[in-house]
């Protein structure tokens, strides 16, 4: 099949689980056309990840993250002219809101029927902008499915959340890589040490990842480390918070490994891919608990979910006098990861989807088999 992905930005987890999805599908051919954010990383960079030959790159020059109206409407019109390019496509698949909304008007206009939208991150449950600018994202949400295409969500509570708005909806988990790599962990260190990854960014909430920092300030056993950058840095400002900046993947492997607890302080998530790849380095999980995030976390299996800084505070300082147990959780982590959350069956999935939409067959022993884990799913 030839599947165009059409996605803004092309970094951080989505640039991985999309280097992971092409791999699995390696019978296919894909063609990625992306947006860029030079502060983010280097398209040049973000390219080299993808080693496959099935693989066509093109560069979305004009997409923005930030809704402005004229930059949206060049942007609009130079994805048209792209998508134009591959009428014969069997699929196009938009991932995130804006690569979502321009995307199914434009195929809309183009007459292409075969479309998939998976927003990984629904805008419209973003808590660090105004009420008024949440339900303003809604609507953008539901008028962009008048133009077709089906949603498929990347976790089961932001398929709930799109079914209340009244938007129809599937779900795919978001998936890693298990492997042997998955099982090193390096412990030659003395510090207890609470790990997060991604872009230093307002939906990561940065300000409440330093403030829990700042609790255990004057403790010299605890470290507090943020893999990534970004505009918001400057508010990590605790004296033991360690920024890392933009490390390679398998720098922020060797990161997480080194780490006790993987913490997440996110606003909403889609389904947090590094999350997820911490769970396959056996790492215990303490998430907020917003959407995406408490897919992940079976409390008092692989992990805890807080509230407010102080559930965390509490959450830390029982996990750092309690060693064993956190290190069972970080095995039901793996475990977890293994069942619900590995690229196999995340790309047999959409596999699946892609047939459907072309009208092929596709075996029913698979069916029956995915359908007796998806019903297990809420409960792992």
């Amino acid at each position: 099949m030839l599947i165009v992905h059409v996605l803004d930005p092309f970094s951080g987890g989505l640039a991985t689980f999309l280097k992971l999805l092409t791999e699995e599908l390696n019978d296919d051919y894909h063609i990625i056309v992306h947006g860029e954010r030079a502060d983010f990383a280097s398209i040049k960079d973000v390219r080299q990840i993808f080693v496959r030959k099935n693989i066509r790159f093109i560069h979305w020059k004009s997409v923005q993250r930030e809704l402005r109206v004229i930059n949206d409407l060049k942007a609009f019109f130079e994805l048209k002219k792209t998508l134009k390019r591959f009428k014969y496509a069997d699929v196009v698949h938009l991932h995130s809101s804006k690569a979502g909304f321009l995307g199914r008007i434009a195929c809309w206009q183009l007459g292409f029927k075969k479309v998939i939208y998976t927003p990984n991150g629904a805008p419209f449950l973003r808590r660090d902008v105004s009420h008024g600018k949440a339900r303003f994202y809604g609507y953008l949400e539901k008028i962009a499915c008048l133009f077709g295409g089906k949603v498929i969500c990347s976790s089961i509570s932001e398929q709930e959340e799109y079914i209340k708005l009244g938007i129809k909806a599937d779900y795919i988990n978001n998936g890693t890589k298990i492997s042997a790599e998955s099982f090193i962990v390096d412990k030659n260190y003395n510090k207890f040490r609470i790990v997060t990854s991604g872009r230093i960014a307002d939906q990561k909430n940065p300000a409440f990842f330093n403030e829990i920092a700042l609790a255990f300030v004057n403790l010299k056993h605890f470290e507090f480390v943020w893999i990534g950058d970004g505009e918001e840095a400057p508010l990590l400002t605790a004296g033991n918070i360690r920024v890392t900046g933009w490390l390679s993947s398998k720098g922020v492997r060797e990161e997480v490994a080194r780490a006790d607890i993987y913490m997440s302080t996110s606003f909403f998530e889609g389904l947090p891919f590094a999350a997820i790849e911490a769970m396959a380095l056996q790492k215990c999980l303490l998430l907020s608990n917003c959407t995406g995030n408490k897919d992940l976390v079976k409390e008092g299996v692989n992990g805890e979910t807080f509230e407010n800084k102080s559930e965390a505070i509490n959450h830390i300082i029982y996990f750092y006098f309690n060693k064993e147990i956190m290190e069972s959780m970080g095995l039901n982590s793996l475990e977890i990861c293994r069942d619900y959350f590995n690229i196999q069956e995340t790309a047999l999935r959409y596999r699946m989807e892609y047939q459907k939409l072309n009208g092929i067959a596709i075996n029913e022993s698979f069916i029956d088999k995915l359908r007796v884990k998806k019903e297990l799913a809420p409960v792992y």
